[in-house]
Protein backbone atom coordinates (compact mmCIF):
# COMPACT_ATOMS: atom_id res chain seq x y z
CA UNK A 1 0.00 0.00 0.00
CA UNK A 2 1.07 3.20 -1.30
CA UNK A 3 0.07 6.49 0.57
CA UNK A 4 0.06 9.81 -1.18
CA UNK A 5 -0.04 12.70 1.00
CA UNK A 6 -1.91 15.99 -0.96
CA UNK A 7 0.23 19.05 0.63
CA UNK A 8 0.00 22.63 -0.37
CA UNK A 9 3.62 23.61 1.31
CA UNK A 10 7.27 22.49 1.75
CA UNK A 11 6.48 22.23 5.28
CA UNK A 12 3.59 19.86 5.34
CA UNK A 13 5.75 17.61 2.09
CA UNK A 14 8.42 16.94 5.31
CA UNK A 15 5.86 16.26 8.12
CA UNK A 16 4.46 13.82 5.24
CA UNK A 17 7.55 12.61 4.54
CA UNK A 18 7.99 12.25 8.52
CA UNK A 19 4.96 10.28 9.18
CA UNK A 20 6.00 7.45 6.70
CA UNK A 21 3.86 8.40 2.97
CA UNK A 22 5.72 7.48 0.16
CA UNK A 23 4.60 10.39 -1.67
CA UNK A 24 3.23 13.92 -2.05
CA UNK A 25 0.62 16.15 -4.30
CA UNK A 26 2.38 19.59 -4.28
CA UNK A 27 -0.14 21.73 -5.00
CA UNK A 28 -1.52 25.22 -3.90
CA UNK A 29 -4.58 26.94 -2.93
CA UNK A 30 -6.31 24.25 -1.63
CA UNK A 31 -9.92 26.40 -1.30
CA UNK A 32 -9.68 25.87 -5.02
CA UNK A 33 -9.38 22.39 -4.94
CA UNK A 34 -5.55 22.84 -5.64
CA UNK A 35 -3.71 24.51 -8.42
CA UNK A 36 -0.41 24.75 -9.70
CA UNK A 37 1.85 25.94 -7.18
CA UNK A 38 5.37 28.13 -7.69
CA UNK A 39 8.50 26.77 -9.03
CA UNK A 40 10.16 28.21 -5.95
CA UNK A 41 7.61 25.73 -3.89
CA UNK A 42 7.98 22.69 -5.98
CA UNK A 43 12.47 23.42 -6.03
CA UNK A 44 12.04 23.79 -2.16
CA UNK A 45 10.38 20.48 -1.52
CA UNK A 46 12.29 18.97 -4.05
CA UNK A 47 15.06 19.59 -2.04
CA UNK A 48 14.03 18.90 1.53
CA UNK A 49 12.26 15.46 0.73
CA UNK A 50 13.45 12.36 -0.52
CA UNK A 51 10.34 10.47 -1.21
CA UNK A 52 8.12 10.89 -4.92
CA UNK A 53 7.00 14.63 -5.42
CA UNK A 54 4.17 14.81 -7.62
CA UNK A 55 3.09 18.45 -8.70
CA UNK A 56 -0.63 19.68 -9.91
CA UNK A 57 -0.92 21.18 -13.26
CA UNK A 58 -4.20 23.27 -12.86
CA UNK A 59 -3.86 26.84 -13.72
CA UNK A 60 -7.29 28.26 -12.54
CA UNK A 61 -10.04 26.89 -10.04
CA UNK A 62 -13.40 25.62 -11.71
CA UNK A 63 -13.98 23.68 -14.34
CA UNK A 64 -11.95 21.51 -16.58
CA UNK A 65 -12.79 22.81 -19.93
CA UNK A 66 -9.58 25.02 -20.93
CA UNK A 67 -8.62 27.39 -23.88
CA UNK A 68 -5.22 27.17 -25.96
CA UNK A 69 -3.68 29.44 -24.02
CA UNK A 70 -4.68 27.39 -20.42
CA UNK A 71 -2.98 24.53 -22.42
CA UNK A 72 0.30 26.53 -22.98
CA UNK A 73 0.19 27.41 -19.99
CA UNK A 74 -0.06 24.11 -18.52
CA UNK A 75 3.05 22.69 -20.39
CA UNK A 76 5.05 25.37 -19.70
CA UNK A 77 4.53 24.43 -16.02
CA UNK A 78 4.93 20.64 -16.74
CA UNK A 79 8.41 21.62 -18.25
CA UNK A 80 9.12 23.90 -15.04
CA UNK A 81 8.44 20.84 -12.52
CA UNK A 82 10.90 18.44 -14.51
CA UNK A 83 13.67 20.93 -14.22
CA UNK A 84 12.80 21.33 -11.03
CA UNK A 85 13.00 17.42 -10.69
CA UNK A 86 9.39 16.60 -9.61
CA UNK A 87 8.73 13.00 -10.00
CA UNK A 88 5.69 13.14 -11.66
CA UNK A 89 2.64 15.65 -12.89
CA UNK A 90 -1.16 15.17 -11.95
CA UNK A 91 -3.33 16.90 -14.74
CA UNK A 92 -6.71 16.54 -16.29
CA UNK A 93 -8.78 18.41 -19.01
CA UNK A 94 -12.38 17.71 -20.29
CA UNK A 95 -14.18 18.68 -23.30
CA UNK A 96 -17.44 20.45 -23.22
CA UNK A 97 -19.42 17.50 -23.27
CA UNK A 98 -17.65 15.81 -19.65
CA UNK A 99 -15.49 13.26 -22.01
CA UNK A 100 -11.42 13.05 -21.72
CA UNK A 101 -10.14 15.67 -23.86
CA UNK A 102 -8.08 13.36 -25.91
CA UNK A 103 -5.99 15.76 -27.97
CA UNK A 104 -4.61 17.85 -24.77
CA UNK A 105 -4.38 15.42 -22.95
CA UNK A 106 -2.36 13.05 -24.76
CA UNK A 107 -0.26 16.23 -25.63
CA UNK A 108 0.32 16.67 -21.53
CA UNK A 109 1.13 13.02 -21.40
CA UNK A 110 3.80 13.26 -24.07
CA UNK A 111 5.40 16.65 -22.67
CA UNK A 112 5.33 15.15 -18.98
CA UNK A 113 7.41 12.16 -20.21
CA UNK A 114 9.61 10.41 -18.46
CA UNK A 115 7.34 11.69 -15.59
CA UNK A 116 4.56 9.77 -14.18
CA UNK A 117 1.39 10.93 -15.16
CA UNK A 118 -1.76 10.77 -12.64
CA UNK A 119 -5.41 12.24 -14.35
CA UNK A 120 -6.80 13.95 -11.08
CA UNK A 121 -10.64 14.24 -10.14
CA UNK A 122 -11.69 15.67 -13.42
CA UNK A 123 -12.64 12.31 -13.56
CA UNK A 124 -15.24 12.58 -11.61
CA UNK A 125 -16.78 15.04 -13.41
CA UNK A 126 -17.11 12.74 -16.59
CA UNK A 127 -19.99 11.62 -18.33
CA UNK A 128 -19.33 8.29 -18.69
CA UNK A 129 -16.67 6.90 -16.26
CA UNK A 130 -16.10 3.65 -17.91
CA UNK A 131 -15.36 5.16 -21.35
CA UNK A 132 -13.01 7.61 -19.74
CA UNK A 133 -11.33 4.93 -18.12
CA UNK A 134 -10.51 3.23 -21.16
CA UNK A 135 -9.54 6.55 -23.17
CA UNK A 136 -7.24 7.10 -20.20
CA UNK A 137 -5.82 3.60 -20.21
CA UNK A 138 -5.03 4.19 -24.13
CA UNK A 139 -3.40 7.61 -23.77
CA UNK A 140 -0.72 5.97 -21.64
CA UNK A 141 -1.87 7.40 -18.00
CA UNK A 142 -0.01 6.00 -15.10
CA UNK A 143 -3.19 6.04 -12.70
CA UNK A 144 -6.12 7.71 -12.15
CA UNK A 145 -6.72 10.21 -8.70
CA UNK A 146 -11.11 9.48 -7.90
CA UNK A 147 -13.75 9.41 -5.18
CA UNK A 148 -15.71 7.60 -7.19
CA UNK A 149 -17.87 10.25 -8.72
CA UNK A 150 -19.24 10.76 -5.24
CA UNK A 151 -18.19 13.63 -2.95
CA UNK A 152 -16.30 11.52 -0.59
CA UNK A 153 -14.44 7.77 -1.12
CA UNK A 154 -16.76 6.11 1.04
CA UNK A 155 -19.83 7.62 -0.64
CA UNK A 156 -18.32 6.12 -3.49
CA UNK A 157 -17.01 2.89 -2.26
CA UNK A 158 -18.83 0.65 -4.62
CA UNK A 159 -18.16 2.37 -7.99
CA UNK A 160 -14.39 2.23 -6.63
CA UNK A 161 -14.14 -1.04 -6.06
CA UNK A 162 -15.56 -1.50 -9.62
CA UNK A 163 -13.13 0.84 -11.17
CA UNK A 164 -9.94 -0.89 -9.42
CA UNK A 165 -11.45 -4.65 -10.86
CA UNK A 166 -12.01 -2.99 -14.46
CA UNK A 167 -8.71 -1.51 -14.48
CA UNK A 168 -6.76 -4.75 -13.80
CA UNK A 169 -2.88 -3.89 -13.83
CA UNK A 170 -3.45 -1.27 -16.78
CA UNK A 171 -3.46 1.75 -14.55
CA UNK A 172 -3.54 2.46 -10.97
CA UNK A 173 -6.93 3.50 -9.15
CA UNK A 174 -5.82 5.70 -6.76
CA UNK A 175 -9.38 6.39 -4.38
CA UNK A 176 -9.52 9.84 -2.31
CA UNK A 177 -11.77 12.01 -0.44
CA UNK A 178 -12.07 12.17 2.95
CA UNK A 179 -10.12 9.48 3.78
CA UNK A 180 -9.12 9.46 7.23
CA UNK A 181 -8.27 6.81 10.23
CA UNK A 182 -12.20 5.85 10.98
CA UNK A 183 -12.03 4.42 7.01
CA UNK A 184 -9.03 4.12 5.92
CA UNK A 185 -8.60 0.20 6.66
CA UNK A 186 -12.28 -0.34 5.04
CA UNK A 187 -11.18 1.96 1.83
CA UNK A 188 -7.96 -0.23 1.86
CA UNK A 189 -9.72 -3.88 2.10
CA UNK A 190 -12.98 -2.84 0.14
CA UNK A 191 -11.76 -1.56 -3.07
CA UNK A 192 -8.82 -3.72 -2.79
CA UNK A 193 -6.84 -0.16 -4.17
CA UNK A 194 -2.74 -0.27 -3.92
CA UNK A 195 -2.21 3.37 -3.75
CA UNK A 196 -4.55 5.73 -1.26
CA UNK A 197 -4.43 9.64 -1.80
CA UNK A 198 -4.74 11.33 1.84
CA UNK A 199 -4.48 14.42 3.40
CA UNK A 200 -3.85 14.53 7.30
CA UNK A 201 -4.47 18.02 8.06
CA UNK A 202 -4.71 19.43 11.77
CA UNK A 203 -5.45 23.01 12.35
CA UNK A 204 -2.56 25.35 13.64
CA UNK A 205 -3.43 29.00 15.04
CA UNK A 206 -1.58 31.96 13.56
CA UNK A 207 1.56 33.36 15.46
CA UNK A 208 0.05 37.26 14.19
CA UNK A 209 -0.62 39.18 18.00
CA UNK A 210 -2.09 42.05 16.13
CA UNK A 211 -4.76 40.79 13.87
CA UNK A 212 -7.26 42.81 12.21
CA UNK A 213 -10.91 41.24 11.78
CA UNK A 214 -12.30 43.78 9.45
CA UNK A 215 -10.35 42.58 6.41
CA UNK A 216 -10.17 39.37 4.53
CA UNK A 217 -7.87 38.26 1.98
CA UNK A 218 -10.10 35.78 0.50
CA UNK A 219 -12.80 37.80 -1.13
CA UNK A 220 -16.25 36.22 -0.44
CA UNK A 221 -15.38 32.96 0.40
CA UNK A 222 -13.60 34.32 3.52
CA UNK A 223 -11.94 31.33 4.80
CA UNK A 224 -9.85 31.48 8.06
CA UNK A 225 -7.39 34.38 8.21
CA UNK A 226 -5.62 33.54 11.35
CA UNK A 227 -6.01 29.57 11.29
CA UNK A 228 -4.07 26.88 8.34
CA UNK A 229 -4.56 23.49 7.85
CA UNK A 230 -0.86 22.20 7.95
CA UNK A 231 0.02 18.05 7.49
CA UNK A 232 0.82 16.35 10.63
CA UNK A 233 3.09 13.63 10.63
CA UNK A 234 1.23 11.47 13.29
CA UNK A 235 -1.73 11.86 11.40
CA UNK A 236 0.07 10.76 8.18
CA UNK A 237 1.64 7.86 10.15
CA UNK A 238 -1.97 6.65 11.70
CA UNK A 239 -3.18 6.08 8.19
CA UNK A 240 0.04 4.68 6.65
CA UNK A 241 0.40 2.15 10.21
CA UNK A 242 -3.59 1.33 9.42
CA UNK A 243 -3.68 1.18 5.37
CA UNK A 244 -0.66 -1.32 5.22
CA UNK A 245 -2.31 -3.23 8.18
CA UNK A 246 -5.53 -3.89 6.39
CA UNK A 247 -6.16 -7.36 5.80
Amino acid sequence: MLIEACVDSVESALAAAKGGAKRVELCAALLEGGLTPSAGAIAITREKIDIGLHVIIRPRGGDFLYTGLEQDVMLRDIDTAKAEGADGVVIGILDAEGRVDVSRTGELVECARPMSVTFHRAFDMTREPFAALETLVGLGVDRILTSGQEESAMAGLDFLRELVERAGERVVIMPAGNIHESNVTKIANETRAKELHVTGFKDVDSAMAFRNPRVYMGGLLRPPEYTRSVTDAGNIGNLVRLAEGRH
